[in-house]
């Protein structure tokens, strides 16, 4: 949030080829039909869906009542000494007020995590001074449902009264809103006409950051300002340049942030969720300095992405962009500009089809109708699923040889304590440096919600290194047949296998001692 202008900077090899491709988006009032809640843009198979998720497009004033709602509930939880905020949530519901929080600098405590040695930190965290908003759009989404219960039994056994310090954000008649009206939560209605990763300016985005302290009113200000549907404006332009990339197989979008708010994150699902389908799609990778190795001018297959600043990066494939301006500004461009980059590549932005699939052989795991896995070889205190090989170092590098030199990527997943292990993220830096290709990574089960899409549906060029653990101590699921510690487990094991269902290479270490994590940082090195 700001005084300063949005800036937009472009660099593309044939501008030509894109100048011809704006007139046409130009033409056919792309920007302006997505302002006026056209669903007929992307053509008769999209239409169905996109009718029922283009409200985000007028979220800067019909999302304007809740400012004062938030801001009162606020002060009336502060005069009662509930002032530490805790989100539980996934995906669309946790990213943007993550993102929104940290470039306001007040605290947000987001729990996007079924790894119980990170849900139990978070129980035991300033419980009597916590307000938990618990967020789903679907109010089905078991993550949450199961830290709400966890909370709902720390409170319980702390003597607090759960109503007091629960507030609720879903979208009206979810079996969600039906629970917590019921126990007498507080209960914040979402629109249902947006889906989960456009959902920023909504109760999803606004009711956690606005409890946390920050400025959501001028946040909204500040979007209502951005004349993001212009025809020829920064968001067209910015979609236009990532579809004609497309065409030439440059589909790495290289995000460099430096702000340290997180928006390459929040970027990352939602370009990879609404373009990763049909063989088809942009993935996005998050680098935190332009002198890390993801961010080499050396990929030809890569936009690279200056947020924050106006001046772009050289570029080997020679697409390049640089946007700078307020959070609320960028972050409605960026929506605008991934539907109009979905009109040029020709999928639906706003589905997400193999979403599910992984969501389906988790819960086949986790209901013992689909046999464990067993591992083909073990290392150690290292079990390796997916490989025969000798030890953890042969079969990191035997995953290494399987990318393509010229377009693939390596995805390393970590179903870890994304708090106490942060800087286990640092291995994406030497793993890139040692292949010489793009490297994202993702904590699990956060980026099944984000590019799990992108993995299973979009361009099939990706290898998968996952990384899963013994918890310290495992944590009950209050009034589940099951634990947090079997439930991630279940969710990495039904992801691989949907991932070689789909023929992609996936490598699982299963560290049954946290303290064997340094050898493969090592490996990848």
């Amino acid at each position: 949030m700001g005084d300063q202008e949005l800036t937009i900077t472009f660099d593309a090899p044939d501008t030509a080829e894109l100048e011809a491709a704006l007139q046409q988006a130009v033409s056919d009032r792309v920007g302006p039909r997505i302002g006026e809640q056209d669903p007929t843009v992307w053509g008769p198979d999209a239409e169905s869906e996109a009718s029922i998720r283009l409200s985000w497009v007028s979220l800067a004033e019909t999302s304007r009542p809740l400012v004062g709602e938030i801001e009162a509930l606020r002060t009336e939880l502060a005069d009662a000494g509930l002032d530490h905020v805790v989100l539980c949530g996934m995906g669309g519901s946790s990213l943007a007020p993550e993102v929104i929080c940290a470039a306001a600098g007040v605290e947000l405590t987001v729990l996007d995590s079924s790894q119980p040695d990170m849900v139990r930190s978070a129980l035991t965290d300033r419980l009597e001074r916590s307000i938990v908003v618990v967020s789903s759009k679907s109010g089905g989404t078991v993550e949450t449902d199961s830290q709400r219960r966890a909370y709902e039994q720390a409170f319980r056994d702390a003597g607090l009264d759960p109503a007091r310090h629960i507030v609720v954000v879903t979208d009206p008649g979810s079996p969600l809103d039906g629970e917590a009206t019921a126990a007498g939560y507080r209960v914040f209605h979402a629109d249902p006409h947006v889906g989960g990763r456009y959902s920023a300016l909504t109760a999803f985005g606004l009711v956690p950051s606005g409890l946390a302290g920050a400025d959501i009113g001028a946040l909204l200000d500040d979007a209502a300002a951005t004349d993001a549907f212009a025809p020829d404006g920064a968001a067209v332009q910015l979609g236009t340049l990532i579809g004609v990339a497309n065409r030439h197989r440059v589909d790495k979008l290289v995000l460099l942030d430096e702000s340290g708010a997180g928006l390459g994150d929040w970027i990352e699902q939602l370009v990879a969720e609404s373009t990763g389908k049909i063989g088809r799609g942009v993935l996005p990778v998050v680098v935190p300095s332009a002198d890390a190795p993801n961010f080499s001018p050396s990929t030809e297959d890569s936009i690279l992405v200056g947020l924050g600043t106006s001046e772009t990066a050289p570029a080997a494939s020679g697409f390049a962009v640089a946007l700078d301006g307020p959070l609320a500004s960028q972050m409605l461009v960026w929506e605008v500009a991934t539907a109009v980059a979905g009109y040029f590549i020709g999928i639906d932005p706003f589905d997400q089809p193999d979403v599910e699939s992984a969501k389906a052989a988790a819960r086949e795991l986790l209901g013992g109708s689909a046999p464990s896995p067993t591992p083909d070889s073990v290392d150690g205190g290292i079990e390796l699923f997916g490989s025969t090989a000798g030890s953890v170092e042969q079969a990191v590098a035997e995953l290494l040889g399987e990318i393509d030199p010229h377009h693939g990527y390596l995805a390393i997943q970590a179903y870890l304590d994304r708090v106490d292990l942060a800087s286990f993220a640092e291995v994406r830096e030497s793993a890139a440096a040692r292949t010489g290709r793009p490297v994202t990574f993702g904590w699990g089960p956060r980026f099944l919600h984000s590019t799990g899409q992108y993995h299973k549906g979009g361009t099939p060029i990706g290898v998968f290194l996952q990384i899963t653990c013994e918890p310290q101590h495992d944590l009950a699921v209050p009034g589940r047949d099951f634990t947090f510690g079997g439930f991630i487990a279940s969710q990495a094991a039904g992801d691989a296998q949907v991932l070689r269902g789909h023929e992609r290479p996936v490598l699982t270490l299963h560290l049954r001692d946290l303290a064997e994590l340094d050898r493969i940082r090592e490996a990848l090195a």
